[in-house]
């Protein structure tokens, strides 16, 4: 069955839309209602590179703070604050990943895309196009998974294999079935802040072309001018920050 599944995902990446849209994987669960939280497939490798802090947004090879062992994000919403707790032991490609991206302003007026109802909220595509051809090759390793898909868990969303960039999803329900398929969580989002999160909108449910949700390859091409224009009512990252950091 598992094998079948990946076999399925395979298949549809292989069969991406014309307007480099991500082909959605199948979820492995039987009878699942949504898609698991693919991101589109990076077009080349970024590796990266030792080099001083500054204007990381234009040059990933840039992005090489190390993290702190444990930090809090808090995620400014239009719904709320969200905080999250990220263990940077749990997935250290991962977590420092997200540390460069929220110190870099990455997340700033950046909106939940797609978010469905008893799976997830997924977000990470730029506002600026500009932005978001230079980190759609931006690719980092995998981490083993250490930890599950639970309610509230952090985990950055793949197009398949060592292909990690900026999206990033929130766990609305414990999702196990994704540990297997290699997303590995970061972070947890603290327990006050999960009405925040149970806040976010909904409506538009599972990305174009499966669902009535925005068109990833469209955000892609024309950033937030897409989005507000067609989809006014999705919620956004207002502003992202690093609050707290343990050694």
């Amino acid at each position: 069955m598992i094998r079948s599944a990946l076999l399925i995902a395979l298949l549809a990446a292989l069969t991406a839309c014309k307007n480099d849209a991500p082909a959605a994987a199948g979820d492995t669960t039987p009878g699942a209602k949504a898609d698991a939280p693919k991101a589109d497939a990076p077009k080349a490798d970024a590796p990266m590179a030792a080099a001083p802090k500054s204007d990381v947004l234009k040059d990933p090879s840039k992005a090489t703070l190390e993290p702190p062992a444990t930090f809090t994000v808090k995620l400014e919403t239009t719904k709320g604050d969200l905080l999250i707790d990220v263990t940077t032991a749990w997935a250290p490609k991962g977590a420092q990943r997200f540390y460069n991206l929220v110190k870099a302003g990455y997340y700033d007026d950046v909106a939940f895309f797609r978010a469905i109802a008893g799976f997830m909220a997924q977000v990470g595509l730029h506002g600026d196009p500009d932005i978001n051809a230079i980190w759609r090759v931006a690719r980092i390793d995998d981490d083993p998974v250490s930890q599950s898909n639970k309610r509230g868990y952090a985990t950055f969303a793949t197009a398949g294999p060592n292909t990690r960039t900026a999206q990033f999803f929130l766990n609305y329900k414990d999702n196990a079935t994704l540990d297997g398929m290699g997303f590995a969580p970061f972070g947890k989002v603290r327990d006050e802040s999960m009405k925040v999160l149970d806040a976010l909108n909904t409506e538009y449910g599972e990305g174009a072309p499966r669902g009535r949700g925005p068109s990833q390859g469209r955000i892609h091409g024309e950033g937030n001018k897409y989005l507000k224009a067609e989809f006014p009512n999705l919620d956004y990252i207002k502003k992202a920050t690093v609050i707290e950091e343990g050694k």
